[in-house]
């Protein structure tokens, strides 16, 4: 009996041995808990943990570009976890990092507590695939979903992701990142951040902003901030923002802003929240970050917008309302202003086009430079006016539509081709006498002809 239980204990010992949890921890600075530069590698159920502060001095692209000090670093190869829990008190300490390598993460809880301290990032090329994972960071620019110099991919499913720094928004893009049935939250700082010529895709996922705090140059409070600063952190190009289904609830200032940059902001049955009375929809104007204003593509599928859309002098913006797509609100009205001075009278080129079943409703006097619209009842007026370029619309002198117009183009040049045959068979004047004349001769030919034979 005594040798069956021994033999049970064992077992039991042995098993609890094999499924034991995994510690792995790094307790100086740029000293890492795991790090990979060839070949694969894989962790289940481990316990990480990262101590061990970068040195200021070194300055923080020396830690941000290449993740010296990060708690997980993949530099080349294939990582693997899953059920992981992973600690950061350090500075400049990111908790998992793809420094040109890749790293597939799964069912996992990311925390950080320290500066330049993100959850998930990537830099050089760098490649994270995330699965229902739980991110909360604390300090400054750390974003959850964060990413640097030379971009990378990040696809991230389920899960909630959550900043709380000044600086550090849900999600920080310098690369291509997609997330899809997750939420998004921003305890001070916006709920998105691209810079420069980079994207965004939500896909079914909840984005709650809360910006109160304005870091480095910002200007202005906003949900999703599209810009290019002069950092060198992002090459310049052409920014997108795609989000289909989902949510934004904004506690403060505008939805959009887009600055110093040229982006496409591309919106299909996105419920959109905007808990501040005074926000804007969109606001494109130059701010501290450079030189030039935004140049912004607005493309609404399906899509509810409300709220005034802002474009200053040094701006553009073309927006097209489709498949159902309503915007209510004011573009460039009269008590619009981009810092001092007043947009409505030397605004932005805005071109708007509104297909047919989408409604373009106004609160507000608004000032466009050119309108397409399949009909006058795409337009409700109220009681304001539309001013394109020169030509100003209200509710009783309304836009008559393009399709009008088109069937005007047609109807008059059927007339001018019905007017055309017309002339040839009258003659230039018109006046019907040389079709008399042609009858008259061609009657005493034919009575020359009876004669002659007779």
């Amino acid at each position: 009996m005594r040798k069956i239980f021994i033999v049970i204990l064992s077992i039991i010992l042995i098993s609890s041995a094999a499924f034991a949890t995994t510690t792995k921890s790094a307790t100086t600075a740029e000293e890492h808990a795991i790090a990979i530069s060839s070949g694969t590698d894989s962790y289940d159920d481990i316990i990480v943990t990262k101590t061990g502060d970068g040195v200021d001095s070194n300055g923080s692209e020396y830690y941000d570009w290449y993740g010296r000090n990060a708690a997980i670093l993949a530099s080349d190869g294939t990582l693997t976890i899953s059920s992981a829990d992973i600690t950061s008190d350090a500075t400049y300490g990111s908790a998992v990092f793809a420094y040109g390598g890749t790293i597939n993460i799964s069912d996992s809880k990311i925390t950080t507590s320290k500066k330049n301290s993100g959850g998930i990032m990537v830099t050089n090329g760098g490649t994270i695939t995330a699965n229902d994972l739980t991110i909360t960071t604390a300090a400054g620019s750390s974003a959850a979903i964060r990413s640097d110099k030379g971009g990378g991919t990040i696809t991230a499913t389920g899960g909630t992701y959550t900043a709380n720094g000044s600086g550090s928004p849900a999600v920080y893009s310098t690369a291509a990142i997609t997330v899809s049935d997750a939420t998004l939250n921003s305890g001070i700082s916006q709920g998105v951040v691209i810079e420069g010529g980079n994207s965004v895709t939500l896909k079914n996922t909840a984005v709650n902003a809360n910006h109160t705090n304005k870091n480095g140059q910002d200007s202005t409070y906003q949900a999703v901030l599209i810009y290019q600063s002069g950092s060198g952190d992002a090459s310049e190009g052409s920014s997108a923002f795609t989000m289909t289904g989902g949510s934004i609830t904004n506690a403060q200032g505008d939805i959009f802003c887009v600055t110093n940059t040229t982006c496409t902001i591309s919106l299909t049955g996105v419920t959109i929240t905007n808990n501040d009375s005074t926000g804007n929809f969109l606001r494109a104007e130059g701010q501290n970050w450079g030189s030039n204003g935004g140049t912004v593509t607005l493309n609404a599928s399906g899509q509810t917008i409300s709220g005034n859309i802002i474009v200053a002098s040094d701006s553009s913006l073309t927006m097209t309302l489709k498949d159902s797509s309503s915007f209510t609100g004011a573009i460039n009205p009269d008590s619009a202003s981009s810092g001092s001075a007043n947009v409505s009278a030397a605004a932005g080129n805005v071109n708007v086009t509104v297909e047919e079943g989408s409604t373009l409703t106004l609160t507000g006097n608004s000032y466009i430079t050119s309108l397409t619209a399949a009909n006058s009842s795409n337009i409700n007026y109220g009681d304001y006016s539309l001013t394109v370029g020169s030509t100003t619309y209200n509710a009783s002198n309304p836009y008559g539509g393009s399709s009008d117009t088109t069937d005007q183009k047609t109807d008059d040049t059927t007339n001018n081709e019905n007017q055309d045959t017309t002339n040839n068979i009258l003659g230039s004047s018109g006046s019907g006498c040389n079709v008399a004349s042609y009858l008259e001769m061609a009657m005493l030919i034919c009575l020359g002809l009876f004669l002659k034979r007779k």
